[in-house]
């Protein structure tokens, strides 16, 4: 976790996150303006912007990242935004309509540490509650087959690697985001391709989920 934070930390402000909101297709599924939004992995705000944009009020966010919650409450100065200093979402249970997770699988490389991210999502998210979630897939391109299999030994999972700057990123199977997200109602699914904060291209995913319950 500690070399996760430092990274980011010296992200923030460098980096610029890439990953699209379909605001269209997250407010089809949560109409309610007064919906409680969760985005976990909120770095600087950008998603929690559009959001306020759309005309939702009642937003939280949170990220390992100190650095990045100091440039997110610029624009939120009366947001709940928390620093996560271990694997517990600072929230009470039941808490949220909704939670927002773009890219966040991506920088949590081992399947446990995922497992409980989602267990997690599950206990801060109403019943019924609605999960967008969008990450990165598996590549077939010799570049990231070359640094698959390069730190596949260093992490123990095929799709880990180190980014420009050193930092742990992984990409996934389709077949484990359905393991993963198997507690919860698949609402929508579809692949894309996404433009990375390197610049890169890589394959992807817009996912919708509900939280068991009404």
């Amino acid at each position: 976790m500690s070399s996760a934070k430092e990274y980011w930390d010296a992200a923030a402000g460098v980096k610029e996150f890439t990953i699209p909101f379909d605001v269209a297709l997250f407010s089809r599924f949560v109409p309610s303006l007064d919906s409680t939004i969760l985005d976990i992995g909120c770095g600087y705000g950008r998603i929690l912007r559009e959001l306020d944009a759309e005309g939702y009020k009642n937003l939280s966010g949170t990220d390992i990242s100190p650095k990045m919650l100091e440039l997110a409450r610029n624009d939120f100065p009366n947001a709940s935004l928390k620093v996560i200093d271990n694997e517990t979402l600072p929230f009470e249970s039941d808490s949220f309509d909704a939670l927002v997770m773009l890219a966040v699988l991506t920088c949590i490389i081992t399947d446990v540490e995922q497992e409980r991210l989602m267990s997690e999502a599950k206990r801060v998210l109403r019943p019924g509650g609605i999960i967008y979630l969008c990450d990165f897939l598996l590549n077939t391109d010799e570049r990231n087959i070359e640094r698959y299999e390069r730190h596949h030994a260093e992490f123990g999972t095929y799709g880990t690697f180190r980014a420009e700057g050193g930092g742990g990123l992984r990409h996934h199977t389709e077949e484990w985001i359905n393991k993963l997200c198997s507690d919860f109602e698949k609402l929508h699914f579809e692949k894309n391709i996404f433009r990375t904060m390197n610049g890169h291209t890589s394959n992807g995913f817009s996912s919708i989920y509900r939280s068991p319950g009404r």
